[in-house]
């Protein structure tokens, strides 16, 4: 028996341990965003001069590109994981074009007809079409005529006229690999030009030969195919012989920051693009907030993007709302782009507010938490957050858990799985000598789409917890995170948009200062949020935790330890739970059967 003076004493002891995981796992402000101000000096001093920020960023695509060039056997194709736009063909052109021999060279030839004679003479002037000094060319969409050329005839006269092919005859020609897969007939052509030799002349009319005969052109070529995994795996089936033969690199859309080495080279690689797209250089105060946005980009704060394309829309949207590319104009203009793109996240959060959509941000209630999700709407531009409802119900049954996602076929694979991850956890906490006496049904309220992912285990797991102890969860906060087996805490993806989904509809609500975000430690990495979050944090308005396990998230959510040697916790409250269930049921048997409990209690 427990008197008085020990429960003060337990109570006491459970609040002071709950004090220390609040404080322990709470996330401070200055971790919200990229740290930033140790790269000051470099904000301020950065510049082109006497820097190659090609190589200091692209060093694998440098790399396949000299061993293209010095190809002498096999077939000369380098085979390039990348976007296809003209952005990213351009960039690698510049740099195919640091390899490209100094001294002149002349290739090709030059046509030369008389009547229905056609001949071909040495190369001679480079003003002749067939000509060529090599070089480097791309295309991001090409047709048959525009690669190969055509023979035109006007009256009595026939006039063959070169296509990019021979254009690039000498040197190297990139080309995105979709251009092919679309047009496999295209691809058969340039291969067997490439390992004859030669560009034999075909009529672009298969019912109808060319009026007169046009000898080969002597050819010599490497080719570059750009695409992204799933275009190259696409043309590794398209012709497994080539692929094989083929060099293999990426260009890289991300560089890892490690030390000021890294910071640099990417600052000169993103004032690279601004030279390039003719605009000023940025000043000081304008990178903290790129390297912000920088980090919502890529995901991870140490992860900046190299894309080229991206980085200039930044660049020109800034020049676009003031008179420098500063910080204030980035701001402006990163305001403006996501209220132009926000309509729809919007409205849907004004469903909560309106009450359509029922979530609680104060209060406690049994079985119901707030979970997190990301909504990804096909044609909209951008993903958001916003908190998604999760109840769970408890009654003495057979120990089946209901996924009703999943029964009503609105639940994914991944979400399956992580329900029974999740479901594995607690059986195997529990220790159970025989069936659990309790069945659950868990769901999303309010979801009328699939649902995928297992984000929401965590949450799940704890709305599960809650209705089997009977213990109310705190509504103010809000969870994300999916568990292993052993109750471990793992990370998720869109973890900035989830926050800012929750803390939106509580900003709106008014901030109590008790209200937050539960979310995995090693996620804590992923974290760059808008400034609105950043300043509630600061001031005490809201919170977030970092934490590593179910344990830690449980005392958070509803005051009570998940296990404790002494005194009250959520696992003896659901085994005490048990066991009363388990002596009403024995009570309630036909006396033959009674003889059984004997058994259980032995």
């Amino acid at each position: 028996m427990i008197n008085r003076v020990d429960s003060c004493i337990i109570a006491l002891f459970l609040n002071q341990t709950n004090a220390n995981i609040l404080t322990s796992t709470q996330i401070t402000w200055q971790a919200l965003q990229p740290d930033s101000d140790r790269y000051q000096s470099i904000f301020s001093n950065v510049s082109l001069e006497d820097c190659d920020s090609l190589a200091a960023v692209q060093p694998r695509l440098l790399n396949a590109l000299a061993h293209l060039h010095h190809q002498t056997l096999g077939f000369p194709l380098l085979l390039l994981r990348s976007q296809e736009n003209s952005d990213y063909l351009a960039c690698i052109a510049d740099a195919a074009q640091r390899f490209q021999p100094d001294e002149i060279a002349l290739y090709g030839g030059d046509y030369h007809v008389m009547g229905d004679n056609v001949s071909l003479l040495a190369p001679t002037d480079i003003n002749r079409p067939f000509t060529s000094q090599g070089g480097v060319h791309f295309a991001d969409w090409i047709e048959a005529e525009q690669l190969f050329g055509c023979v035109r005839q006007y009256k009595d006269r026939v006039q063959p006229e070169p296509g990019l092919l021979h254009r690039a005859n000498g040197g190297t020609l990139i080309l995105a690999v979709n251009t092919l897969l679309a047009q496999p007939l295209l691809w058969l052509r340039l291969r067997k030009c490439i390992e004859q030799g030669r560009f034999d002349w075909y009529s672009q009319d298969e019912r109808q030969p060319l009026p007169v005969a046009i000898p080969s052109l002597p050819l010599q070529l490497r080719l570059v195919l750009c695409g992204d995994r799933d275009a190259l795996a696409a043309f590794q089936e398209m012709d497994v012989e080539v692929h094989e033969m083929a060099l293999y690199s990426e260009f890289e859309e991300s560089l890892q920051i490690l030390d000021e080495d890294d910071m640099t080279s990417w600052c000169q690689w993103t004032l690279t693009q601004a030279e390039q797209a003719g605009l000023a250089q940025p000043e000081a105060d304008f990178w903290p907030l790129l390297i912000t946005e920088a980090a919502r980009m890529t995901g991870d704060q140490d992860t900046l993007p190299l894309c080229p394309r991206w980085l200039r829309r930044q660049l020109q949207e800034t020049a676009l709302h003031g008179d420098s590319i500063n910080a204030e104009a980035l701001k402006e203009a990163l305001e403006a782009r996501q209220w132009r793109e926000g309509f729809l996240a919007d409205r849907m959060r004004d469903e909560i507010l309106l009450n359509q959509i029922m979530i609680e941000t104060e209060g406690e209630v049994v079985g119901q938490i707030n979970g997190l999700s990301v909504v990804e709407f096909p044609g909209h531009p951008r993903p958001w957050g916003e908190p998604s409802r999760i109840t769970c119900v408890v009654h003495p049954g057979d120990g089946e858990f209901t996924d009703v996602e999943r029964k009503a076929e609105l639940g994914g694979n991944i979400h399956a799985k992580g329900m029974m991850i999740m479901q594995a956890y607690l059986i195997a906490e529990l220790e159970l000598e025989q069936q659990l006496p309790f069945s659950a049904s868990l769901v999303f309220e309010q979801s009328y789409s699939e649902v995928d992912g297992d984000s929401a285990s965590l949450a799940e797991l704890c709305a599960l917890i809650s209705a089997l102890a009977n213990q109310p969860v705190n509504q103010q906060i809000a969870v994300t995170g999916s568990v292993d087996q052993f109750g471990n805490v793992q990370p998720v993806g869109g973890l900035n948009e989830k926050i800012e989904g929750f803390f939106h509809i509580c900003n709106s609500r008014e901030l109590t200062g008790k209200q937050g975000v539960i979310f995995p430690a090693s996620n804590a990495r992923h974290l760059s949020l808008n400034q609105d979050v950043v300043e509630a944090v600061k001031a005490g308005q809201f919170h977030l935790w970092a934490i590593e396990s179910v344990d830690e998230a449980l005392p958070l959510l509803t005051g009570i330890a998940w296990q404790s040697e002494s005194g009250e916790s959520l696992l003896s409250t659901i085994q005490e739970r048990i066991t009363q269930l388990n002596q009403q049921e024995a009570r309630l048997r036909p006396w033959p059967l009674r003889w059984l409990n004997w058994f259980n209690h032995s």
